[in-house]
């Protein structure tokens, strides 16, 4: 069963002094499989937020469809089944981490023992119960995201709608979102995110579509996008330069280079955290 549906949408704003209309969506057609992890990627303005508020229900599209889980994406009962953490989420400052989620807890219906336990859960989910009780107004921007899937998470929903949720966030805390996502994931909950960070993409997605003008240009597993079938690399370890020179005398015309394998700089940034601190 497919998670979400989205089928030929169209949404267009108008200009300025009712002058030069913008087409922000043009016949956007996607599928997102239940249990999944989806990424939209594409620049600024390519129309990657107005398609996740229209799944949301917060805009409703000119033409076409969005459904979730079967229902229209505007039906009341998809409340409880999205979570959804906007690019740049608002949060009372003057709240600490663990009033903030059970706020939205309340929000959502919870109540009593049930609401605390969710409560707890989810500030360990997001690797903040050692800063439950500091105001959010000291919180870093990485923290600011995570408790903002902690509270998207909260009403335990089926489908997790993210824009942007590493944005402005710093490497470590980039990888603690991206690992909450993946457990997530495990979880049979499914992810549907938006970002202009290709490589965490990538990394974490099962399918990736690239939107650009508002138009769907090209989507599919990571493995179909990014395979070059021109090209084939084999990776050795430790060879020999005898070796090396033999497999260049076979490979002849076809033989391009042979460099040394890299990581990437942000493996190494981690790699180095981890080795200061002894993990």
């Amino acid at each position: 069963m497919n998670a979400v549906e989205i089928r030929d949408i169209h949404k267009s704003f108008p200009g300025h002094w009712g002058r030069g209309g913008v087409y922000a969506v043009k016949g956007v057609s996607l599928s997102i499989p239940e249990g999944s992890v989806y990424g939209l990627i594409g620049p600024n303005g390519s129309g990657k937020s107005t398609i996740m508020k229209a799944l949301v229900g917060l805009l409703a599209p000119d033409e076409g469809s969005c459904s979730v889980f079967g229902q229209p994406a505007t039906a009341a009962a998809n409340r409880k089944e999205i979570g959804f953490l906007p690019e740049n989420p608002y949060f009372y400052k003057f709240l600490t981490g663990e009033e903030t989620v059970r706020f939205y807890g309340k929000l959502c219906g919870l109540s009593g023992k049930a609401l605390k336990e969710r409560t707890a859960e989810m500030l360990e989910l997001a690797g903040l119960q050692d800063a439950a009780h500091r105001r959010l107004g000291g919180y870093s921007k990485g923290m600011l995201q995570r408790v903002g899937l902690a509270q998207a998470l909260v009403q335990k929903p089926r489908l997790l709608v993210l824009d942007e949720p590493t944005a402005g966030v710093d490497p470590i805390g980039s990888r603690a979102i991206r690992d909450i996502i993946l457990d997530l994931k495990q979880q049979g909950i499914t992810v549907f995110l938006c970002s202009h960070l290709l490589e965490q993409v990538q990394e974490i997605c099962d399918r990736v579509g690239i939107l650009y003008q508002g138009c769907l240009i090209a989507e599919g597993s990571v493995d179909e996008l990014t395979r070059d079938r021109r090209r084939t690399e084999i990776t050795l370890q430790n060879p020999t330069p005898e070796l090396l020179e033999q497999i260049r005398t076979l490979a002849g015309d076809s033989w391009l280079s042979a460099t040394p394998a890299r990581n990437s700089l942000e493996s190494v940034f981690l790699q180095g955290i981890r080795a200061r601190i002894g993990k």
